[in-house]
């Protein structure tokens, strides 16, 4: 068997080479030529697998190491008869930290506290749900809206209009569908920018096209009342310079790039492969999963809420390190920007989770505790 791999996916060796031999390629290289010697195409997101792609070849298991699959021509593989599987929730922690050090940054620049805003999260899927829980968790103020589940099952749902025009901050979470009742290209648009409360912050880390971003610009540009913090870009590896410049944190399409995250991709698209050919899995990702170099940190019961909530977010990630590195490479033509955009997530240094972490409290006090619980730290009793 042969496999034909996007280089940035870790651990294909020792999740595949029983099957077969296996051969990488950057993922935006992939190409029909490329596909002529493969059997089964690993990808991230970069790589649009579809029949102009596919048509020809002897791939029969196109895996994803992503949760999104809107790079993904799912109609054809059920007409091809090819079988598939992406890696939901993989890299759902990851993002849930990366909106958790934006929220930290926002609020240390505005000199506000978090507790006081309300928020809206729009999508409330693997990596929108997580965020809800968390956020609930601290206590906060929360809204939800997202149509498709509204019309599923019973819940307290509210409107997009509602979550613009009420909440303070608005995180998206949405995957891009182009089509349909519920497409979600250029959810917000520049009528629905318009409708952004004094001093609102947006974040996006869904995917780019989800907001229109010559309409987002305008408006930052008029508005500077308003923040935003962009992870996902219309046209990546392209990027709107001018509207990077004016976000308070911009970064390369990096928001779920744990490690533990990139690792849970493999080892789920390893685990479908194996149930795709009637195989019991042999590799546990548990073995394979480095250890952390920070176990622990322990607290004084006298720690203020604030100073435990950014001390444990941001000894795990600050999203403000990949914000200074992203605005490095936005100088240069256009061809160097696109190039420094994919070396960015192609040299990106390891990062864990919160989830990871032991966190140990000198005496009992339960405000302190419920922020670790909620973060989903471990309490060290």
């Amino acid at each position: 068997m042969r496999i034909l791999a996007d280089e940035n996916i870790p651990l294909v060796d020792a999740f595949f080479a029983e099957f077969g031999e296996i051969r990488r390629m950057p993922g935006r290289s992939i190409n029909r030529a490329a596909l002529e010697q493969a059997d089964v195409l690993l990808v991230r997101s970069v790589t649009r697998v579809d029949r102009e792609l596919l048509k020809g070849s002897a791939v029969r298991f196109v895996g994803t190491c992503t949760i999104g699959t809107d790079h993904l021509d799912l109609d054809y593989f059920e007409e091809a008869g090819i079988r598939w599987a992406s890696a939901p929730g993989c890299n759902a922690r990851g993002v849930v930290d990366y909106v958790l050090g934006s929220l930290l940054a926002l609020a240390e620049g505005e000199g506000v506290e978090l507790a006081d805003r309300r928020y809206g999260v729009v999508g409330a899927g693997e990596v929108g749900g997580r965020l809800v829980e968390v956020l609930r968790g601290l206590g906060w103020d929360v809204r939800v809206c997202d149509p498709p589940r509204q019309a599923r099952e019973v819940g307290e749902f509210v409107t997009l209009d509602e979550i613009l025009t009420e909440c303070g901050v608005i995180s998206l979470h949405t995957p891009l569908t182009l089509e349909g009742e519920h497409s979600t290209f250029h959810l917000l648009d520049r009528s629905r920018l318009e409708q952004l409360r004094p001093g609102a912050w947006l974040i996006n880390a869904a995917r780019g096209a989800v907001v229109d971003n010559a309409a987002l610009r305008a408006q930052l540009a008029r508005r500077t009342d308003i923040q935003a913090v962009l992870d996902v870009w219309e046209g990546e590896p392209q990027v709107d310079v001018e509207l990077a410049e004016l976000c308070w944190i911009a970064t390369p399409h990096i928001a779920g790039y744990s490690l533990d995250g990139k690792l849970r991709g493999t080892a789920q698209i390893y685990q479908a492969f194996c149930a795709s050919r009637g195989l019991e899995p042999k590799v546990d990702l548990a073995e394979l999963m480095p250890p952390t170099s920070l176990r622990g940190l322990v607290f004084d019961v006298s720690a203020g809420p604030a100073e435990l909530l950014a001390t444990i977010c941001r000894a795990v990630y600050d999203p403000r390190r990949d914000d200074a590195a992203f605005r490095r490479h936005l100088s240069g033509d256009e061809a160097q920007r696109r190039v420094g955009f994919d070396q960015l997530r192609k040299q990106y240094p390891p990062r864990r989770e919160i989830d990871g972490l032991q966190i140990e409290i000198t005496g009992a006090q339960p405000q302190l505790e419920q922020i670790v619980q909620a973060l989903g730290a471990t309490l060290k009793c």
